[in-house]
């Protein structure tokens, strides 16, 4: 029997995989979604340095720099957005970021072993394999299907998507740990706040993207 939270975690995965392929096809939904993840993301991060820190300037900085990046992060996912072949990657790219989330949910779930971090103590390293494999795999059907082609570059591709996704996921619960919280909100049932849900897609698409460029 499927546990509760994985339930909810696989409801979620599906509303937001409806919800892509809703702003995928409408701008408007696509302005509107950003601007509401962008506004959630910020609201729940100036919470969380609140709660770490208590020196103004650092809180104020730390804030800044975020703000700034959450706007950089919605200007060039909106301006790809509008020009058809880097729409297309961006999207893969996002949805190969999903796959990295349930593949190690999924693996980590299923063979438990050796904990990956003290940072998130629920993260383990078969996990972090799932992770990688689901991603690598799938980037490589996606991209196979929109080219035709493939190469150990696009598979490499997929496994550096992963590991920033990783990266931006062990980031945050860095923050978390310091922050004592276990979750940054509760809006996505089963997965906490935006940013629990959005953590590693701040830092698998640009990364994922970059290195599409970069060997290619």
């Amino acid at each position: 029997m499927i546990e509760k939270n994985l339930k909810k975690r696989i409801f979620t995965s599906i509303a937001l995989l409806l919800l892509t392929l809703l702003f995928f096809i409408s701008k408007f939904i696509l302005i509107y979604t950003l601007i509401v993840l962008g506004v959630l993301s910020i609201m729940e991060f100036t919470n969380l340095i609140n709660k770490i820190y208590k020196e103004p300037k650092i809180i104020l900085f730390s804030n800044i720099i975020f703000i700034i990046f959450i706007f950089i992060f919605s200007f060039f996912f909106f301006y790809f957005s509008n020009i058809f072949q880097l729409k297309i990657l961006l999207f893969l790219i996002l949805v190969t970021c999903i796959a990295s989330d349930i593949g190690g949910y999924i693996v980590g779930k299923t063979l438990k072993g050796p904990k990956l971090s003290k940072i998130s103590p629920k993260k383990t390293i078969s996990g972090s394999f799932g992770s990688l494999v689901f991603a690598s795999i799938f980037f490589s059907i996606g991209f196979f299907y929109l080219s035709n082609t493939t190469s150990i570059k696009i598979f490499l591709v997929g496994i550096l998507t992963s590991v920033f996704c990783q990266l931006g996921d062990l980031f945050f619960s860095f923050l978390k740990r310091k922050g004592n919280v276990k979750d940054t909100g509760n809006f996505f049932p089963g997965h906490g706040g935006v940013l629990d849900r959005l953590d590693g897609i701040f830092f698998g698409i640009p990364f994922g993207f970059i290195s599409l460029i970069l060997l290619f």
